[in-house]
C-alpha cells in the first residue's frame, strides 16, 4: 500500500499537473500565493515549501514583486557550436534581445588579467550586457576585451553579436575556446539585472576566447537563470 502524498508533495503534484494541461497560460502567471494558500487549505510556509521545491525542478521561477511563472522552455546551448547568441535563438524559433548595461575602461582584477595573459593591474574594456530570450532576462555576461586588439571599439553599437562586429570591424574569428561551467550563486549585479533575489541558483560559464592567430582576446563570465539554458553536447 503506497504511502500516502504529504501536503507539499500534493501541492507540487497538482500544479505540476495543472502546469503540463497549460491551465496558466495567460503570460505563465500562477495566482497568487495567497489565492493558491486558500485553494489547497494550507499556511504560507507549506504552500512556498512546495513552490520552492518545483522551481528547483525548473517548472516556475519567481520575479521580483511580480509572483510565480511558469517557466519557458529552455535555450539549447552547445559549447561546441560556432554560433552567438542571437543565431542560436533564432534556429530554435526564438526571439532574442540584448541590452547594453554599459561600457568602459578600467583595471582588471587580477583573476581576470590572468584569463587575459596581462601583467596585473592592466587596463581593459568592460561590456556589461543583459541578454533576452522571448522578452525574459536570462543572462547577464561581463565581456573583457583586451584593448590592444580592439581600438575604438567603445564607441560603436554593442548591442550587436561581438562575433560579427570582431570580423566585420577587425578581422578576426574565432579560435581556440575554453569554457569552464560551475553551479553558483547570483551576485548582486547580476541578480538585480535578471529581476531575481540576490543568491538565486544560476549557471556560471566562463569563456576565454582566442583568435585565428590564436591570441587570448578577450574573456566572458556568464551568469546564466538556472532554468532558462539546457547545454547538449554531442562528441563523435
Amino acid at each position: 500500500m503506497s504511502e500516502p502524498l504529504t501536503t507539499v508533495a500534493a501541492i507540487c503534484l497538482r500544479l505540476s499537473e495543472n502546469i503540463a494541461s497549460g491551465l496558466f497560460a495567460a503570460e505563465g502567471r500562477l495566482p497568487s500565493e495567497r489565492q493558491l494558500s486558500e485553494q489547497f487549505a494550507t499556511t504560507r510556509i507549506t504552500l512556498r515549501e512546495a513552490l520552492s521545491q518545483l522551481e528547483g525542478q525548473g517548472l516556475i521561477y519567481r520575479q521580483v514583486r511580480r509572483g510565480w511563472f511558469v517557466s519557458p522552455p529552455r535555450i539549447v546551448y552547445n559549447p561546441l557550436q560556432r554560433s552567438h547568441f542571437h543565431a542560436m535563438a533564432r534556429e530554435q524559433g526564438r526571439s532574442a534581445k540584448t541590452e547594453v548595461i554599459d561600457a568602459k575602461e578600467l583595471i582588471a582584477c587580477d583573476a581576470v588579467c590572468a584569463k587575459l595573459s596581462l601583467p596585473k593591474d592592466s587596463a581593459v574594456y568592460c561590456i556589461r550586457r543583459l541578454r533576452y530570450i522571448d522578452g525574459r532576462p536570462v543572462l547577464y555576461v561581463e565581456h573583457y576585451l583586451n584593448p590592444k586588439y580592439f581600438p575604438q571599439i567603445l564607441s560603436v553599437d554593442l548591442t550587436q553579436s561581438l562575433t560579427d562586429l570582431y570580423s566585420s570591424k577587425y578581422g578576426m574569428s574565432y579560435g581556440r575556446v575554453r569554457f569552464d561551467m560551475l553551479p553558483t550563486r547570483l551576485p548582486e549585479d547580476a541578480s538585480s539585472a535578471l529581476k531575481v533575489a540576490p543568491g538565486s541558483p544560476a549557471l556560471f560559464i566562463t569563456r576565454t576566447n582566442r583568435d585565428q592567430h590564436d591570441r587570448v582576446i578577450d574573456c566572458d563570465l556568464e551568469y546564466w537563470r538556472y532554468d532558462a539554458l539546457h547545454i547538449d553536447v554531442e562528441v563523435n
